[in-house]
């Protein structure tokens, strides 16, 4: 019977938009991560009455004083594993006793759904999804810091975002090469190293020392990145040894590749007899890289190959021995000489290779590296608070990129909040007092526009489309709204151009345009059960936070009697409104 079958399409449609309703308004279904510790974040106080997250590891002796083990040396005194505990406590410790020195107040800590959106924009480049805010009401106040890290290590578009990222330190971020040269795959191979959670520096030993085809042996992508067309496409060691220093060291020694620091700004030698950068040292790294050729089966090494260069003022070319800038006593002597630089910068008294990723992982995190420039870092010197604490235990416990990234989302610096009932000071700003405020990177502006306009998470379980719609428009958003490259952490002030195009772009239209199936504006106008309902849900989609009571008041307003379209109509108006805001585009 016809009007049966017309009656249950009408029922079953009916159904459909409850459950897509609730889902979008109400609560999200998302499990519990297999790494959650709630343990791990118990918030206590540290040398002040406000609180801050700090966590003990599970089955730990509690009877144990973290602080007095840290005053005492303890802690120093050896490359042991620490307890989470302890390391955490002097890691806020250290930073309570700075900010006493320099006289400065730290702001409140931040509530928990900021906390998360700054951690969601460090680690998977985008806000949280509606659907993970509807989850994150469902947990503990105190455990949700936890929670939601887990979440995030575990979900795909952590190591497929800072795959690309680091990318960008190791290879730049164009095509390069073509012939020799596989970028995807590289990214592809730094991602599944990241999901797994591999140690960090078996991976900088693969990029540095590993052999074969550019499509087959990804790693290898490192050094062919550099590889001259008027060279027969063989690499390039002076780009090789000025790369390998700045991501792998964060030193700044290209300007020795001309001529000696005539200006003392590069201290090189031993600690006890320092001594300025010479051309030789820049030479000698690279001498590291001169038996690596590419032939027919991809980058090998051919150890008849040298290493020549005619210095500043010299007469001819002379045969550079491979030597490093520092720490010589380091390097073992065995296998090829790539390998034995691999070795060299992942040696665990090398501190400086330590030091150069607490550097870059806070700078990912806080979106402004904690010593600055990022790749320009001293090698004997007065470092900042937690700098070394970091690097000890980075050390200490394998190079878990994923135990560095917990212990910086817990630490009072993080959680600080960017506002405060006091005048907050760009020294608060400078010495992580405050939170610091910076304006998203490009492919963070996009994703969060793509994300704000799904009720459900855009991750590696989307529908195929979802992914690919994704990737298309914020790859062409990007490349109209401006990419830094390389220079990711230079703070740039917004542009005529990127404003137009926030206000009158096609991605803007489009995500805040009338769409049932793919814009969340649309179903909140439809599915919400009260006016102050779909405002809130826009806030916590686009903020993630709550609207106050005048923000909800006067949003409610302009939806209050409209039914249909002119609802449609305005509830696509309150969400072009919030895009472009001030807050929207900068993390806080």
């Amino acid at each position: 019977m016809l009007w049966a079958r017309n009656l249950l399409f009408v029922a079953l449609c009916l159904l459909g938009v409850a459950l897509v309703g609730r889902e979008i308004l109400r609560q999200d279904r998302i499990s519990t991560p297999q790494s959650f510790a709630p343990s791990r974040f118990q918030v206590r106080s540290v040398s002040s009455s406000q609180p801050t997250a700090a966590a003990a590891k599970p089955g730990a002796d509690s009877s144990a004083d973290p602080a007095s083990a840290a005053r005492s040396g303890r802690f120093f005194s050896s490359r042991e594993p620490q307890d989470w505990g302890v390391v955490l406590e002097r890691f806020n410790q250290e930073f309570e006793e700075h900010w006493k020195k320099q006289g400065l107040q730290k702001t409140p800590t931040a509530d928990s759904f900021t906390i998360a959106r700054r951690l969601s924009l460090g680690l998977t480049g985008t806000i949280p999804s509606l659907e993970e805010v509807r989850a994150l009401e469902q947990v503990d106040e105190q455990q949700r810091v936890e929670w939601y890290v887990s979440r995030l290590l575990e979900d795909r578009r952590f190591a497929d975002y800072w795959a690309e990222r680091l990318a960008r330190v190791y290879v730049g971020n164009d095509m390069g090469p073509f012939l020799v040269f596989r970028r995807r795959l590289f990214v592809t191979w730094l991602s599944e190293h990241l999901a797994e959670n591999k140690p960090y520096d078996d991976l900088v030993r693969q990029l540095v020392s590993d052999n074969g085809l550019w499509n087959g042996s990804p790693a290898v992508n490192f050094v062919t990145a550099t590889s001259d067309p008027n060279r027969d496409n063989q690499p390039d060691e002076i780009k090789l040894a000025g790369k390998t220093a700045r991501a792998f060291l964060g030193m700044r020694i290209d300007c020795l590749q001309c001529h000696d620091d005539k200006l003392g700004t590069i201290n090189l030698g031993e600690r006890h007899n320092p001594h300025g950068g010479a051309q030789a040292n820049f030479h000698e790294l690279a001498a590291f890289f001169g038996e690596a050729r590419v032939g027919l089966t991809g980058v090998q090494n051919d150890n008849k190959l040298k290493y020549e260069y005619k210095y500043l003022d010299a007469e001819k070319e002379e045969l550079i021995p491979a030597k490093v800038p520092f720490a010589q006593h380091l390097v073992d002597g065995h296998g090829t000489r790539r390998e034995q630089l691999a070795r060299w910068i992942t040696h665990p008294e090398n501190k400086a290779f330590a030091r150069a990723t607490v550097n870059r992982v806070w700078a990912l995190m806080f979106g402004r590296a904690l010593m600055e420039p990022i790749d320009d870092l001293p090698l004997y010197g007065k470092y900042p608070p937690a700098m070394e604490l970091l690097a000890d235990d980075f050390i200490a416990h394998g190079y878990d990129l994923q135990r560095m990234i917990r212990l910086i989302a817990a630490s009072e610096p993080f959680q600080r909040d960017s506002r405060a009932d006091f005048e907050i000071t760009e020294k608060h700003d400078e010495q992580w007092a405050s939170f610091p405020l910076s304006r998203l990177r490009p492919e963070q502006v996009a994703g969060s526009l793509v994300q704000s306009a799904s009720a459900s998470t855009i991750n590696a379980d989307s529908h195929v489309i979802a992914q690919l719609v994704k990737f298309f428009q914020t790859r062409e958003f990007v490349e109209r709204y401006g990419d830094m490259g390389q220079d990711e952490f230079t703070d740039r002030g917004g542009t005529i151009t990127q404003r137009l195009l926030m206000m009158n772009g096609e991605l803007v239209k489009e995500r805040t345009g009338e769409n049932i199936v793919m814009n969340a504006a649309t179903r909140m106008a439809v599915l919400g059960h009260s006016d102050e309902a779909a405002v809130e849900a826009a806030y916590l989609a686009l903020f993630t936070r709550y609207p106050d009571g005048d923000e909800r008041s006067h949003f409610a307003a302009k939806l209050q009697g409209k039914r249909n379209q002119a609802r449609i109509a305005a509830m696509e108006d309150i969400y072009w409104i919030l895009v472009n805001s001030t807050e929207f585009s900068w993390n806080h």
